[in-house]
Order: C-alpha cells, then sequence, then structure tokens
C-alpha cells in the first residue's frame, strides 16, 4: 500500500488525466458563469459538490451503496450536458440572475453520481487492501485538489477574455458553453446503456 500522499498523487492524476476529461468538462460547466468576485458562490458549490461525492465514494468503498457502473457512465456526462443547459439559459438572459439554490441542489445530486464513478477507479487501486480509510482520504484531498485548480484555470480564462480581450461576460458564456455541449452530446451518446 502506498503512502497518504501516494493517494493524493493519485486523485490529481485522476481528475486531470486529460483522458478522464469528464470531470474537468464538469468542473468547467460548474464554473463558467461565475468570476473571481463570486467566489464564496464558488466555493460552496464546490464544497457541496466534494461532499457529495466524498459520501457516495466511501459508500461505494465500504459497500453500502453500490450503482451499475454502465449507468454511472452514462449520467455522468448528463450531469455535464444539464449543467451547460443550465448556463446557457442563464447566459441568454439579459440581466443573469442565477438560480444558487436550484443549482446546489443539483451540484448535490450530481456530486453522488460522480463519487460512484471515482469509486470504480479507486475500488481497482485497492484491490486485496484491507485498510481503506487513508488511501480514501488521500484520494479524495487530491480529487478535491485538482478541482479547486480547475475551477482556479476557469475563472483565470474568464478573467483574461473579459478583462484583457475585452470579450463580453455573455459571449464567454455562451461561447465556453456551447463548447462543452459539443463535447459531451458524444460522450451521452457513447456511454448510452440501453
Amino acid at each position: 500500500m502506498g503512502s497518504f500522499g501516494f493517494y493524493i498523487e493519485l486523485g490529481l492524476g485522476h481528475v486531470l488525466d486529460l483522458n478522464a476529461y469528464d470531470h474537468i468538462l464538469f468542473l468547467m460547466a460548474l464554473t463558467i458563469p461565475y468570476t473571481f468576485r463570486m467566489w464564496k458562490q464558488v466555493l460552496t458549490l464546490v464544497t457541496i459538490f466534494t461532499v457529495a461525492h466524498c459520501l457516495s465514494l466511501a459508500f461505494s468503498v465500504y459497500g453500502i451503496a453500490e450503482v451499475d457502473v454502465a449507468l454511472i457512465e452514462f449520467l455522468i456526462p448528463v450531469t455535464i450536458l444539464l449543467t451547460a443547459l443550465f448556463n446557457l439559459r442563464e447566459g441568454l438572459k439579459e440581466h443573469s440572475d442565477l438560480s444558487f439554490k436550484m443549482q446546489a441542489v443539483a451540484t448535490v445530486f450530481f456530486g453522488l453520481i460522480h463519487g460512484f464513478g471515482f469509486s470504480n477507479y479507486f475500488k481497482m487501486l485497492m484491490a486485496g487492501e484491507e485498510e481503506k480509510l487513508n488511501p480514501l482520504l488521500g484520494f479524495a484531498m487530491g480529487i478535491e485538489l485538482s478541482q479547486l485548480i480547475v475551477i482556479l484555470g476557469v475563472l483565470l480564462f474568464a478573467a483574461l477574455l473579459e478583462g484583457i480581450l475585452k470579450v463580453p461576460r455573455r459571449y464567454f458564456i455562451i461561447g465556453t458553453t456551447a463548447l462543452v455541449i459539443a463535447i459531451t452530446i458524444p460522450m451521452i451518446i457513447n456511454t448510452w446503456p440501453w
């Protein structure tokens, strides 16, 4: 078994792996409507997402709850699409008034789904290992750190486009959300479980 730091690195690598870009896309979709000035809302959503996915990750690892892998692999891009469509709807409004409570509730549900997705990878790593708590905590910490990196990247990219290149906020939201949707639709088609 690896050290605590080893599992942090695994969590970081799992989310930041460009071959596993579904996690990055969800975090992008979650962050696109926000700016640095709205850091409290972004931090709240990320914390909600983290708590929810850590809960379902722990439930799965300890055998409390199991969900079909094919269903989870399908639902993850669905969560990305729904989050992106919410952004698009908000981006097309003249004066965007994000329904934060609705987004927070959806983020809890989506976090639970993503946690089951993380659990498949984590359980493969832990096959045959008895002690799971320290590796689980390290892995979850690595996932959280990687999420903060992605969110900071999206906020910096938005600040660059809007502040330096003077791209209107509305165009940034619509353009980046359209890109997320375009990447996500084939993922939904390819993971259709029925």
